[in-house]
């Protein structure tokens, strides 16, 4: 009976707001907490889009991406991001195989854009916030996508 009440307390303590494990968790609506995780895989830019909503822009690996967020009010408490990057076409670049990329890949939506260039993107919900952790671990995939999609372009 008293492990049972002490492994009890412990869990309880473990749980508990404001205990150890507790952390800062990052959402969309501060950009230069993002931005400062996005440097950790090279340069970046934190700017605005064409409506005034916040924008990163970014390098990764000598491969250009854009960091846009979505869900604002007047440029301000956004909700989620879209991670994108847009090469110019060779003419390698199809709709078919672009749907043959979304076919087999789960991360990253690949389409020719309006001017038949190929182009990858990828929303990310941050409503609520998610870990610092779990943040840099979408940079690193997102890097990991470029790397692939821009492999498969070739």
């Amino acid at each position: 009976m008293i492990i049972h009440r002490t492994i009890l307390a412990i869990a309880t303590v473990a749980l508990a707001p404001g205990s150890l494990g507790a952390q800062t968790l990052i959402d969309a609506t501060d950009p230069a907490r993002i931005a400062e995780i996005a440097r950790g895989y090279g340069a970046v830019e934190v700017t605005t889009d064409a409506v005034g909503d916040p924008m990163l822009r970014g390098r990764m690996d000598g491969t250009q991406y854009a960091v846009l967020f979505y869900g604002c009010q007047s440029g301000r408490d956004c909700t989620n991001i879209q991670f994108q990057a847009a090469w110019v076409n060779t003419g390698t670049a199809t709709e078919g195989r672009m749907q043959a990329w979304n076919a087999a890949n789960r991360f990253g939506k690949a389409m020719l854009d309006a001017e038949n260039d190929p182009m990858i993107q990828w929303d990310v919900n941050l409503f609520g916030g998610v870990s610092r952790t779990n943040l840099d671990d979408t940079f690193d995939w997102w890097r990991i996508v470029l790397e692939n999609f821009e492999n498969y372009l070739d």
